[in-house]
């Protein structure tokens, strides 16, 4: 069971285990994305620099298949829990599919981007709405600028870090969906979670098919595919007593 108490902040990480339920293709599984991808030719500062062409090629591929995508229950069981806790929610994700949007969630950090979102890699524009593919030529951006993805490549330092760092110290509550604790800086969240509260910490919670790799730092681990455990952990009382079976 995981308890939510009426005043308990509650700090969720999700990973690719929670949007591979609902079809989208791991990065770093045996059949994975990078099974079939060099990530060093596509998503690094230095391939964009070299062919942008063959950058844009890799990322409106993802962009097709994840318009043929819907979120899943666990999705929908985030979403609704905004709707209860409201800003005692934090949900930051390492995904960057909207699957979370789709399902109604609109305060979600995607601290590796997003990727129906684009950006000018010269001038200071902000990030936009882009769900157009690119196959055939770089966009340009008024400036004269290229129109690069808005992603965090390797290399790049993961976005709205001092948002995701100031939550993770306050939260009573932590609980990772689907994500295998192998990718840092992600994976030590669960290690710095409630640095705040000095007399407790937080209470640390992992869901997900299989153990990850920093199981040590959570309080319980639930086994299982996301979309069935997570409706079930977080039902109940929606204003946050109790969240159980």
């Amino acid at each position: 069971m995981i308890e939510i108490g009426p005043k308990d902040n509650v700090f969720i990480l999700t990973g690719a285990g929670i949007s591979a339920e609902s079809g989208i293709s791991t990065f770093r599984d045996p059949d994975g994305i990078w099974q079939k991808w060099n990530p060093q030719r596509v998503a690094t500062p230095e391939a964009w620099q070299a062919d942008p062409n063959l950058v844009w090629k890799f990322y409106s591929e993802r962009r097709q298949k994840a318009t043929a995508v819907r979120p899943n229950p666990a999705h929908f069981a985030l979403a609704e829990l905004e709707t209860s806790l409201h800003d005692r929610l934090f949900v930051c994700t390492q995904n960057i599919d909207p699957l979370h949007e789709m399902a109604g969630s609109r305060r979600v950090i995607h601290m590796h981007g997003e990727l129906m979102k684009s950006r000018c890699d010269r001038c200071s524009r902000p990030p936009f709405a882009d769900a157009e593919t690119h196959f055939d030529a770089v966009p340009r951006c008024s400036c004269g600028g290229r129109i690069r993805p808005h992603i965090c490549w390797f290399g790049e330092v993961p976005y709205a870090m001092d948002a995701v760092l100031g939550a993770l110290e306050d939260c009573q509550v932590f609980i990772t969906i689907g994500s295998s604790g192998t990718v840092e800086p992600a994976a030590s969240f669960a290690l710095w979670a409630g640095a705040g509260n000095r007399r407790e910490g937080a209470r640390k919670y992992y869901v997900g098919l299989e153990s990850p790799a920093n199981c040590m730092f959570f309080d319980e681990v639930f086994l299982g595919k996301a979309g069935q455990l997570v409706p079930q952990l977080l039902s109940g009382n929606c204003h946050g007593e109790t969240f159980g079976n």
